[in-house]
């Protein structure tokens, strides 16, 4: 029992600083905070993203590409176009490889305002790196008392946090749900109360409103990020008092979609897609 809380508590971690960090801080820029805090921050998501951190930059180019093209074949994630989540989630580590050791030099204006330390970024994510944490986890789950079961079924779900995490968002937000919005593209909102992915399963509300650090839409739709951040902006750890307002459509009344929701995200520079 111990093992498996073990590895609840580390999934919650994990996926709250992919959430907090690399998607709203780094690819959308939802908030602002000081350099200082963001060193915390940066540092906390790769130790606590351990064997499957991901790199900033890599993540935020990528996930731009993911609004500009959603749902379309220059998608890099999106189930419309991929028979199945793994063909999906291999197109997204190709190119999210390419990306991270610079392979490809991707559009302009997908790159930039992204946090950037070389010794976590480059130095210390590597296959090294990786085995290094794995074996702490191995290490961590001997102490507890795990069973043989856990290192053959429990113990590569917990090496491989972060993929994992961005396939239950990036397949089921696009396939499985309801929609607040009409959109573009084929996003859902999967879960009503969305604990598993700290509100990523939002992914309608956050399409049309991708610069809202609420994913939450309607009273009833939970954002356990958000509350987090909310906490720290409080605190005065974040400032969000210049952050997007989400808005649901008047009751009875169709929505006018404009293009900035879907495509764009306007502070990073990221402009349509014609």
């Amino acid at each position: 029992m111990a093992t498996v809380i073990f590895f609840l508590v580390h999934w919650q971690a994990s996926v709250f600083f992919q959430s907090f960090f690399q998607h709203r801080y780094c690819a959308h820029r939802q908030f602002a905070m000081g350099k200082r805090t963001e060193k915390v921050a940066h540092f906390l998501a790769w130790f606590v993203g351990g064997s499957s951190y991901l790199t900033p930059r890599a993540y935020a180019v990528l996930h731009r590409m993911h609004h500009a093209y959603s749902d379309t074949p220059k998608d890099p994630h999106s189930p419309v176009h991929h028979p199945n989540v793994f063909k999906m989630m291999w197109r997204t580590k190709t190119i999210y490889q390419d990306l991270r050791l610079g392979r490809v030099v991707p559009e302009a204006r997908f790159d930039g305002e992204v946090p950037s330390w070389p010794l976590l970024d480059q130095k210390l994510n590597g296959w090294g790196t990786t085995f290094t944490f794995a074996a702490g986890y191995a290490g961590i789950y001997a102490l507890l008392g795990a069973s043989w079961w856990m290192y053959v079924f429990l113990l590569p779900l917990h090496i491989g946090l972060g993929p994992i995490h961005g396939a239950i968002v990036n397949y089921f937000g696009h396939k499985l749900g309801y929609r607040n919005f009409e959109t573009k593209d084929s996003s859902r909102n999967t879960l009503v109360f969305d604990v598993l992915t700290m509100g990523e399963l939002f992914q309608n509300n956050h399409h049309r409103f991708g610069q809202s650090p609420n994913f939450g839409a309607r009273a009833y739709e939970i954002d356990p990020c958000y509350q987090v951040m909310r906490l720290l902006g409080a605190m005065k750890i974040i400032d969000m008092s210049g952050s997007q307002k989400m808005k649901l459509p008047a009751k009875g009344k169709p929505e006018v979609v404009e293009e900035e929701s879907a495509p764009s995200i306007a502070a990073t520079g990221v402009e349509p897609a014609e």
